[in-house]
């Protein structure tokens, strides 16, 4: 899951984490890059959430907004629910499916030499823009961050708009 990856990797007051809402994190991004225009907004999600919202793509290329930056992590597995195959495992492009929808800019990542460029594009490149980073479906003991949604709520919160926001 990439909620589990990214608390892996470092857990922080801008991550915010949706538990239980498969197909909702380009939306929930979407919204929060719309709000707040000058801040970069970059959603981590997975292949088989993307599967469930794909229409997500549709709305963020239609409203275009610059600072939107979407990772797909795609193991090509439901992690979630037994690691049953996802579309992408049979050839289903998530970066093509964006493109068409009218995406700035895609890259399917499948080597390591490929993924400077996509970190570049992620944080630099005008948007929205989306990375497909295809990895193994091998499975790590997970990290789990806070499921008290109140906490991850309120401290998104206040770390994006600032004290005055508690």
């Amino acid at each position: 899951s990439p909620t589990y990856d990214c608390a892996a990797v470092g857990d922080h007051p801008l991550n915010f984490y949706l538990w239980g809402a498969m197909g909702s994190a380009v939306t929930v991004g979407l919204g929060l890059a719309l709000a707040q225009p000058k801040r970069r907004v970059l959603v981590v999600t997975g292949d088989g959430e993307m599967l469930m919202g794909l229409g997500a793509l549709a709305t963020a290329a239609a409203k275009k907004p610059s600072n939107l930056a979407i990772t797909v992590i795609d193991n090509e597995h439901y992690g979630e629910t037994g690691m049953q195959p996802t579309h992408t495992s049979v050839g289903v492009d998530l970066a093509g499916i964006a493109r068409t929808c009218g995406f700035r800019q895609t890259a399917t990542v499948r080597q390591m030499r490929e993924l400077d460029a996509a970190v570049t594009m992620l944080h630099t490149a005008d948007g929205p823009v989306l990375v497909v980073l295809k990895v193994s479906s091998t499975r790590d003991p997970p990290v789990l961050p806070s499921w008290d949604g109140a906490l991850l709520k309120s401290r998104f919160r206040q770390a994006l708009l600032g004290t005055q926001a508690a």
